[in-house]
């Protein structure tokens, strides 16, 4: 059962995901420590092919506190971690108009290590989300109904 540490939430309002996938992520030091704490910010982050890697940007994670000197910059690039075939086919989907790389969620998986969701999404138009609040309105409604019926 995996254990999730952060949502992007702002990424479910604002994009229509596409397809998502499972990566990992390459952490220096005490990041990891600083993510089993909950301390990671995920909300202006995004990702992009570089030569034959994928680069996470803006992700935010708090310097661990008692690390002293060892703390790396809270907001650098990092690497995250496919193979090959999967960054090729990324990158090609990316060449379409409109569409980006975002991270949905990160988490510790079964075995303890930390990995991200990463969704290739299209962004939304305001009237897409304002279809959206609609539907969660009216199934809302539609559940209140049924729930007095019984």
């Amino acid at each position: 059962m995996s254990k999730v540490i952060a949502t992007n939430h702002k990424g479910y309002r604002d994009y229509a995901v596409i397809e998502s996938l499972e990566c990992g992520i390459e952490l220096r030091g005490s990041e990891v420590k600083s993510i089993r704490a909950g301390h990671v910010n995920l909300s202006d982050s995004f990702a992009r092919p570089e030569g034959s890697a994928l680069v996470l940007y803006n992700t935010h994670i708090n310097p661990y506190t008692e690390a002293s000197y060892l703390n790396v910059e809270s907001t650098r690039p990092r690497k995250l971690l496919l193979h090959k075939g999967q960054i090729e086919k990324i990158s090609g989907s990316l060449q379409q108009k409109g569409l980006t790389l975002i991270p949905l969620k990160v988490y510790f998986n079964d075995r303890g290590l930390v990995k991200i969701e990463l969704a290739l999404c299209k962004g939304k138009r305001q009237y897409d989300k304002r279809e959206d609040i609609k539907k969660r309105e009216s199934d809302l409604v539609m559940r209140r109904m049924l729930k007095n019926r019984r």
